[in-house]
């Protein structure tokens, strides 16, 4: 059975968010075609190794503009949400459930109207209060960018991969990972926060 959730533009974790992007416009939506569920649920997975694919939940959507929905209920860890149909650009990621409550609040708060910085000020105070958990452990969140979903392979020719693992409030000094962007070597992003990860920089497609 599909379930409602709060909807969000998906997850850019190498950007410091999710999918967090401003609404696209009128015109966007207009143009955009919805691909079918079996189509969303093969373009969300492909950030993820092949024997994690099949029981990963995916989240997408059941019409242009609105909310994020269940589309399958996993039988594994992970949770993939499908490329928006209204982007420019094809990007899909994927994320260890035990962010989904980090994730899920970012996307309640879009859906409500906050945007930019302010997102994540509430989220970080929330973390603070308790009130927002995170993960005890290291969370992967794995990502694909650009390129073009091909459904009759189930590949994105011309993506970029990327890989993060999320380890909130770490720091150079904790991991012993540069804070320093690079385009070949692991670095740190938001280090000392609560969504503190550690970007590794993938291949082509």
């Amino acid at each position: 059975m599909r379930r409602v959730i709060a909807i969000a533009p998906q997850i850019i974790a190498c950007l410091a968010a999710l999918r967090v992007g401003a609404q696209q416009p009128d015109t966007s939506r207009a143009r955009a075609v919805l691909p079918s569920t079996a189509d969303q649920i093969a373009a969300a997975v492909t950030p993820l190794p092949q024997e994690m694919r099949a029981g990963a939940t995916v989240l997408g959507y059941a019409a242009i503009g609105k909310p994020l929905i269940v589309l399958r209920d996993g039988r594994n860890n992970m949770i993939c949400l499908a490329p928006d149909p209204t982007a420019d650009t094809f990007h899909a990621a994927c994320y260890h459930k035990a962010m989904e409550p980090f994730m899920a609040r970012g996307r309640e708060l879009r859906a409500q109207g906050v945007r930019g910085p302010r997102v994540d000020t509430v989220r970080f105070a929330e973390v603070k209060s308790g009130k927002l958990k995170l993960p005890v452990h290291p969370a992967m969140l794995y990502q694909v960018f650009g390129g073009k979903f091909d459904a009759a392979t189930g590949t994105v020719p011309g993506g970029q991969s990327y890989f993060v693992i999320y380890v909130p409030f770490g720091t150079t000094e904790t991991t012993g990972i540069t804070a320093t962007q690079s385009a070949k070597d692991p670095w740190l992003m938001w280090p000392g926060t609560p969504k503190a990860h550690i970007m590794m920089p993938g291949s082509k497609m």
